[in-house]
């Protein structure tokens, strides 16, 4: 039998999946991240729906989104409209819950009763799998007797489970091997402009984060700050695939392949880092409790619209957790990206023309032009300019009106 849907967030790098989805050889149904581990937990737990405010405003709300195409990839299955409902004055959505036939689960260790550990960034949606199929099989690396584990560490108890399978790896395949390189000299910047462009925004955003913090950092340009950050400031990094604490790029005798960021990389962890669910990671999402989140972006709109997941008719990447993030009450959302396009189109504009991810949810644009604040009535304003940069430039590169503040000041860079 072949799987002729996936539910999901991201197909991320997998380019066959994602040319089998265009020309209509698998029908894929997106779900943000969050929303979609949510709809699995409530399943697990007898919870038939629930509102949320992700995704609100975009296709996903709307209705509309593609799901299925033909092999000239025309749209032939279409996304419905969801139920809204207000509660205290906001918008949200109706999302309902998923179970599974069988659940195919990893973990660390379990013992004979079926109790699971899972280690390090590794349990991510496994805990809430293992609640949401009729039958669960877990695969894990160590087998023990009953009693040989700490039930203070147990993370998903035996009652979910129904098969286990020992099976220790032969090898580790780390699927986006990453290590620490030391930031580029001016002399590589001479070389290569574009990646002098893109370092110039990352020191601009590393200026942004407050010492104790808590920040996320999107796919992409974003993930460089780390590296960036002054050895004297505390700053709590949240990755969503549940770590709190993330460190830089490790060398190479520190991989781990259970240690990895929400795009895959390797990373390390920082004294007072902490492990937990994918579901527990976006109800810190939800809650409002990051203070700042830095994205990526294809288009911003003068008025904070974000969209940065899905190319229609030729890059679909998903949303991952950007539809989350830019949702997410009380949370500073940064957008870094590349002033135009690579043949010159400008990302700024007066509306978006992709699918958006997020409505007025961006509160200010870094590019290797200048930086933008973001006010939903007011516009855009520019405040600050890069090196060599006049303000006739950036209207050049700019498809929507923007004031110029009067405290308009040089780029700042750490």
């Amino acid at each position: 039998m072949q799987v002729n849907r996936m539910i999901s967030s991201y197909i991320g790098e997998n380019r066959d999946f994602e040319d089998k989805y265009l020309h209509g050889g698998i029908e894929v149904e997106f779900n943000p991240q969050g929303t979609l581990v949510e709809r699995i937990r409530a399943g697990g737990a007898g919870i038939p729906a629930f509102y949320t405010r992700t995704g609100y405003g975009t296709v996903i709300h709307k209705g509309k989104c593609p799901i299925k195409n033909d092999r000239s990839g025309n749209p032939v299955v279409l996304s419905e409209a969801k139920e809204t409902r207000v509660f205290n004055g906001l918008e949200y959505i109706m999302e309902t819950a998923i179970t599974g036939d069988f659940a195919l689960v990893h973990a660390w260790k379990a013992d004979r009763a079926g109790n699971l550990i899972f280690r390090k960034t590794a349990r991510n949606f496994n805990s809430e799998m293992a609640k949401a199929g009729k039958v669960t099989i877990v695969e894990v690396e160590e087998l023990v007797p009953i009693g040989e584990l700490d039930p203070n560490h147990v993370h998903v108890p035996g009652i979910y489970v129904d098969r286990i399978v020992a099976n220790v790896p032969k090898s580790w395949r780390i699927e986006r091997r990453t290590t620490y390189q030391p930031p580029p000299t001016n002399e590589t910047f001479s070389s290569d402009p574009r990646k002098a462009g893109r370092w110039r925004i990352v020191r601009r955003a590393a200026l942004e984060i407050q010492n104790n913090s808590y920040v996320n950092l999107g796919i992409g340009i974003p993930t460089l700050i780390p590296g960036l950050i002054p050895k004297d400031m505390t700053v709590h990094i949240h990755s969503e695939n549940g770590m709190i604490g993330v460190g830089p790029y490790p060398h190479e005798d520190e991989l781990d392949p259970d240690l990895i960021n929400a795009g895959k990389e390797s990373v390390t962890e920082l004294p007072g880092a902490s492990y937990f669910s994918s579901c527990e990671s976006f109800e810190v999402v939800r809650g409002g409790h990051v203070d700042v989140s830095f994205l990526g972006a294809f288009q911003v709109s003068a008025k904070g619209d974000l969209a940065n997941w899905v190319v229609p008719g030729s890059l679909i990447k998903g949303m991952g957790g950007a539809m989350d993030l830019a949702a997410a009450p009380r949370t500073k959302v940064i957008v870094m990206m590349e002033h135009v396009t690579n043949k010159g189109q400008p990302r700024i504009l007066s509306e978006c023309v992709l699918p958006l991810t997020g409505v007025q949810c961006v509160d200010m644009i870094i590019t290797d032009l200048g930086v933008f604040t973001v006010d939903p009535k007011k516009g855009l304003t520019l405040t600050e300019l890069a090196d060599g940069v006049t303000v006739e430039t950036v209207e050049a590169g700019t498809g929507a009106p923007f004031t110029v503040s009067d405290k308009l000041r040089p780029m700042q860079q750490t």
